[in-house]
């Protein structure tokens, strides 16, 4: 069985893990009324706090988090797979929080769980500046997962600017279908997010399922929303635009084969050297 019905979770979190989790839930539940066998949420979905204190405050230890333990209920009691696209969870063994992506199978137990490796550092030419190594311990592990349709990669917002990852997802891993849940800003997002959600896609032959954030947050902070459904052509099959709400697509892994066999280039990967000024680089006249 290759074909399932995919749904994207979109959100407006709060600094607030209840009103989230009261959220969240609502949504995943009219997602599975719709028909969705696989429901993903966003990154962050137990919260947006920006303070790192009170986020450290707020934080609980995975085995205690109640956002965790309520989906899975809900995975168990509804038979469906649901990804944590991320929660911020407390680390027993540093300083810094964890955004972490769980992978909750039909029977409620965690089939997958992936730390965010590559951390939003920036200053925006808007005066906005993220510093997420600052709060959060970036992960050191990629992951992939057998799922009963197919392998899916997990991933996390501005991993998606790291090609390599999902190249290696899709090579060594196997990957037929990535999540890529995000809090995208609103200003990077106009600019970028489609197209690296396709480029994903179409470099890999691959189905990319991004939920994301949406709106107006706490302390000013705007999220872009437009959670997407983009099939291994790059066609997009789903749109959430910028208001909270569900998403659902069908996606049927067989077209992965297709795609892969149209454009073989993860096969025609081939190493190579770099000479970047060396004695046989041709000189500039």
């Amino acid at each position: 069985m290759t074909i399932f019905t995919a749904a994207c979770v979109q959100l407006t979190s709060s600094e607030t893990p209840s009103e989230n989790l009261k959220a969240s839930s609502e949504l995943i539940l009219e997602a599975i009324g719709a028909g969705a066998d696989f429901i993903a949420t966003p990154e962050v979905t137990n919260m947006m706090e920006p303070n790192k204190k009170a986020a450290k405050e707020k934080a609980q230890l995975e085995e205690d988090d109640l956002t965790l333990k309520a989906y899975r209920e809900i995975a168990s009691n509804h038979k469906k797979w649901i990804l944590a696209g991320s929660l911020v969870i407390k680390k027993p063994d540093d300083d810094r929080l964890a955004n972490r992506s769980f992978l909750i199978a039909p029977d409620g137990s965690i089939a997958a769980k992936y730390d965010k490796i590559h951390m939003f550092d920036v200053e925006l030419n808007n005066g906005e500046t993220h510093k997420e190594s600052n709060a959060y311990a970036p992960g050191e592990e990629a992951v992939t997962v057998q799922t009963e349709w197919g392998v899916a990669g997990l991933t996390i917002c501005y991993d998606i600017r790291f090609a390599h990852l999902y190249q290696d997802l899709a090579r060594k891993g196997g990957a037929e279908f990535f999540t890529a849940p995000a809090a995208f800003t609103y200003t990077t997002g106009k600019a970028h997010w489609h197209i690296l959600q396709r480029a994903r896609a179409i470099e890999n032959g691959a189905f990319v399922i991004a939920p994301g954030q949406c709106g107006l947050h706490s302390r000013d902070r705007k999220t872009f929303g437009h959670s997407l459904i983009v099939d291994p052509w790059g066609e997009i099959l789903a749109d959430g635009g910028e208001e909270p709400g569900i998403i659902t697509a069908e996606i049927n892994l067989s077209m992965v084969g297709k795609r892969r066999q149209q454009i073989p280039n993860l096969k025609n990967i081939r190493d190579y050297s770099l000479n970047s000024g060396g004695k046989n680089a041709v000189a500039a006249e």
